[in-house]
């Protein structure tokens, strides 16, 4: 079972998903219009929390958690100290972090900041330098419509009925939450190759991760294409363990679940 609770984090409320015993595994969700844990992992919560102690968390200005009070509301720094201060609530011991798209750039970036992380999840992670491409480029913005959202959904995922209802419904009801469009419209103004950039993960800091690595990734990924991102992390983490799920785009926890949990379980047993 799955319980909701709130925490502050830096004057923010922060809204957790939790539950389950055993190994503590903290979720981080990516960015996008209407992003939230349940929006990247739904399918795959219950079975986690089945297995391990599991927190999920919605980031600072998504899901249920409090909007950034000024800009830039796109922050990744923000993100990084966010995690780490949940971390810290954890009890005491090793732990593990899962990220997902972007969320997979701010856990590598915890993990080279706090020892503690014993072991890493890198799903559809962004995070390396490559040129903004057509799909980040429609998925980072507003849409004008639930259609519209439809639409930049298609370039997430490897088969179109993956864009169901419920998927939409979810996100369009944060997105029109009042204030809340212009709110995401603000956080992907300006250039949006210097906001992928800015969740470069560092030759640096990657060398000073110590957990063990597992990349799992959609072989049919088109906004982190696997060439220009998990292959890549491959290289900064040589001691990885890749998963490359075939038939599978941006969003491996929804579209084949079975499959991101047989990868994710091996590592972390």
């Amino acid at each position: 079972m799955i319980a909701k609770r709130f925490v502050e984090v830096e004057g923010y409320k922060v809204c957790l998903y939790e539950g389950g015993a055993g190994f503590p595994i903290l979720m981080i969700h990516g960015i996008g219009p209407g992003t939230s844990i349940e929006g990247n992992f739904a399918p795959v919560l219950e079975p986690m929390v089945a297995r391990y102690r599991v927190v999920g968390v919605d980031l600072i200005g998504f899901g249920n958690s409090d909007r950034k009070k000024d800009a830039p509301f796109f922050d990744i720094e923000l993100w990084v100290r966010q995690g780490l201060a949940l971390i810290d609530q954890l009890p005491a011991g090793p732990v593990g972090v899962i990220g997902h798209s972007v969320g997979g750039a701010v856990a590598a970036k915890m993990a080279s900041r706090n020892p503690r992380i014993t072991k890493l999840v890198l799903s559809a992670a962004g995070g390396t330098r490559y040129p903004l491409n057509e799909h980040i480029d429609r998925f980072w913005g507003r849409p004008p419509s639930r259609d519209a959202l439809r639409t930049a959904m298609l370039g997430m995922v490897f088969d179109p009925a993956g864009v169901t209802d419920e998927v939409l419904d979810l996100r369009w009801k944060m997105l029109s939450q009042p204030g809340y469009g212009d709110y995401f419209a603000a956080m992907f103004s300006g250039s949006k190759q210097a906001l992928l950039d800015s969740a470069v993960v560092t030759a640096a800091e990657a060398a000073r991760v110590k957990a063990a690595v597992a990349i799992v990734h959609g072989r049919d990924d088109l906004p982190c294409p696997v060439g220009a991102t998990a292959l890549r992390y491959a290289e900064l983490f040589p001691s990885a363990d890749l998963t490359l799920i075939g038939r599978c785009g941006h969003g491996p926890p929804r579209e084949t679940p079975a499959k991101w949990l047989a990868a994710v379980t091996a590592h972390f047993g």
